[in-house]
């Protein structure tokens, strides 16, 4: 590991320049490429104290022996110039975004004498028009046999070709007439090629002209009595009808656009793009990457926008990019982008209207792609295996934690505070044994005491269930062991199943009427989510009970540290740690698990009303009471003589609401998260 002390310019000698900057190792490979419009101020960041660096950034310094730059005039030039040396060197810092398949492509060859059409899939050739990419093979082929009754350009290999050139035959589609048969010169080469044209300005959104014209001569045809060329012109126009609906329209204004959204978490990110060509979605693809480096979500849209457009001119560039977040240099990637296309290119941030609508189909689809990504990941059993050997060395576990509880809090400014309980067995999640608490042992918030506590009860409960069973290790002094009531479902501040796994518990030990028992398994390794604090309060929770055969440790968010009890530094498992990836999936599951329930909570707790205490109101005169006044606020002003108005409302039952709601301070006033508006408390209900 290098002291980055030891190859730190001397002040001075970096110029305040734009520029592009290469770390490198011991042994002179590139390991990181970045760029600068102020080369000295940019690479001042790297030369601080290591503990103020990110992880990665820190790896990265720590890994390279020497930096030296390249200056150049502008900023435009620096992010073509660092796209270059990515390119080339392939640096192992840097995010490199890799395809999660091939895409095929529609492709006119239109450097050819006779333009063919075809799929194609792999890197560009020059002087091949492509549309797409496509999600499958089938579908431009499909798309083509509806096009070529009306464009009907040469489809065939060139060893087929030359042969029906010779032979002086054409093949199939010559007969059928999806061909218009070069080959055997039933067209001249230029006639050919302003097929092979018609059909890319087809492909490429300008749509409206040729149906128009196939209709026009449709009916001029029929009116000369033409009745088979005009049905033949009809069954043309409604080829091309059919070919242009298998795209439906998203963009009402004919827009050419690409889409691009990311889903990211610390490990990993997934990028999806749509590309909208006439305002129909003409393709899609998809990117999956490590965050290799210190990233965030600008700078993962600069490296898609460089990995899109790096090799791509002219009108492959659309005039609209939509982001989800502007890079950090945004001028010079739109001119970097605008010398591409070679006319102004809009990049910016849907706000409204369809393009922000078709914006958040465009991001669920890459959240679907991340998710994909790593179920398949977790699903494969090799990888589970290794991940939890990773996981037995960084711990120094005795055995391998075939059985993980993962603990998460949450609550919102210290309300509704809820914590959970996440099991994970061989490495893949245990559904019906989630579990869930409330926090009543103390008011407000405090994450250390909250996990103090549940800890605490849950493996509490699991004496009591070894005691009761018999497994206690302590001999009882008199009689059997006390069962006591069957537990029925967990009420509120209890913990409890949360979510059903079908087919779940068949073979899972019973109480003694036949229910599954509830905390019937220790775990091997208990993970807490948070650092030092929390983990030490789960492991005094656990040395209380004495209980010393469970593991415990810590994985704190930011910077995706493992922590152990008593250890004054973290555990930092590598990168590509299969351990580091199951550790962060549990805390991940917890942490989902933990904030639904809160949410729950809270929402509950607002939907409840000052009248559901009084007893006797049912739901129907509680509901004509809130009809009659409008609203609580309004209720709770009124005289019990003025409650007594209301049908069906007794004076008993009226000095009982008065009472009530007397006894009930006013709800702090609702606001409005999105516009900051005081919601007035004046068309309320009850549920």
């Amino acid at each position: 590991m290098a002291d980055p002390s030891s190859y730190r310019p001397k002040p001075g000698q970096i110029p305040d320049s734009p520029g592009v900057y290469k770390f490198r190792d011991e042994h002179r490979r590139v390991i990181y490429v970045g760029k600068a419009k102020n080369l000295r101020q940019r690479l001042a960041n790297y030369f601080q104290d290591l503990a103020g660096l990110h992880p990665r950034t820190r790896t990265m310094v720590t890994t390279a022996a020497s930096v030296e730059w390249t200056v150049v005039s502008t900023e435009v030039e620096a992010l073509q110039l660092e796209y270059s040396w990515i390119k080339e060197f392939d640096p192992r810092f840097n995010v490199k975004y890799r395809d999660d398949k091939s895409y095929p492509y529609l492709a006119v060859t239109l450097n050819e004498d006779f333009p063919r059409v075809q799929v194609m899939r792999g890197a560009k050739k020059k002087g091949v028009r492509y549309f797409g990419p496509y999600g499958h093979a089938w579908a431009i082929r499909e798309t083509v046999d509806l096009m070529l009754r009306v464009f009907p350009v040469r489809t065939c290999s060139a060893g087929v070709f030359k042969n029906a050139a010779r032979t002086g035959r054409p093949c199939l589609l010559g007969y059928i007439g999806k061909c218009s048969a070069p080959c055997v010169g039933r067209v001249t080469p230029e006639e050919h090629r302003e097929l092979a044209e018609d059909f890319c300005d087809f492909m490429a959104g300008r749509t409206g002209t040729y149906i128009r014209r196939l209709e026009k001569d449709m009916t001029a045809a029929a009116e000369e009595m033409e009745y088979e060329r005009a049905a033949r012109l009809r069954d043309d126009a409604e080829a091309l009808k059919r070919a242009m609906e298998k795209s439906a329209v998203v963009l009402a204004d004919a827009t050419d656009a690409d889409l691009i959204a990311v889903a990211e978490d610390e490990l990993e990110a997934a990028v999806q793009i749509f590309h909208v060509r006439g305002g129909r979605v003409r393709g899609q693809r998809g990117w999956v990457t490590d965050k290799v480096e210190a990233v965030d979500t600008s700078g993962l849209v600069e490296h898609a926008l460089q990995q899109l457009y790096g090799e791509e001119t002219g009108d492959s560039v659309p005039k609209e990019v939509l982001v989800p977040a502007l890079p950090e240099e945004t001028e010079a990637v739109a001119q970097w982008l605008a010398d591409r296309r070679g006319s102004q290119v809009s990049l910016r941030i849907p706000q409204r209207g369809d393009k922000k609508d078709l914006m958040v189909t465009v991001q669920r689809n890459a959240q679907q792609a991340l998710g994909l990504h790593k179920t398949k990941r977790a699903s494969d059993l090799t990888t589970r295996s290794r991940a939890l050997e990773e996981i037995t060395e960084a711990l120094g576990l005795d055995t391998a934690p075939l059985r993980i509880e993962c603990y998460d809090i949450s609550h919102l400014q210290g309300d509704d505070v809820v914590a959970s309980m996440v099991v994970f067995e061989d490495g893949l999640a245990r559904k019906s044994e989630y579990r869930r608490f409330q926090i009543k042992g103390f008011e407000g918030q405090d994450d250390v005491r909250s996990m103090h506590e549940v800890i605490g009860r849950r493996f509490k409960r699991y004496l009591q269930d070894k005691e009761r069973t018999g497994e206690w290790e302590e001999p009882q002094e008199s009689g059997p062991a006390p069962t006591g009531p069957v537990p029925a479902p967990a009420p509120a501040g209890e913990p409890g199943p949360a979510e059903h796994d079908p087919g779940a518990g068949e073979s899972e030990p019973r109480e003694d009427d036949g229910r599954p028992k509830r905390f019937a398994y220790p775990p091997q390794l208990v993970v807490v989510d948070g650092g030092q604090p929390q983990v030490a309060a789960a492991k005094r929770a656990l040395d209380e009970l004495g209980i010393d055969d469970i593991a415990v440790c810590g994985l704190a968010k930011r910077l995706e540290e493992v922590w152990l009890p008593g250890d004054d530094d973290p555990v930092v498992l590598p990168r590509s740690s299969e351990g580091l990836y199951l550790l962060q999936r549990v805390r991940d599951e917890a942490h989902r698990f933990a904030i639904t329930y809160q949410r729950a909570k809270r929402a509950k707790r607002i939907r409840s009303s000052p009248l559901d205490d009084v007893t006797g109101l049912g739901e129907t005169r509680k509901q004509a009471l809130i009809k009659h006044f409008g609203s609580v606020k309004k209720l709770r002003q009124a005289t019990i003589d003025e409650i007594c108005e209301v049908p069906g409302i007794g004076r008993r039952t009226a000095e009982s609401v008065a009472a009530a709601l007397a006894s009930t301070a006013p709800a702090a006033p609702a606001v409005n998260t999105a516009t900051g508006e005081i919601i007035e408390e004046d068309d309320g209900g009850t549920s």
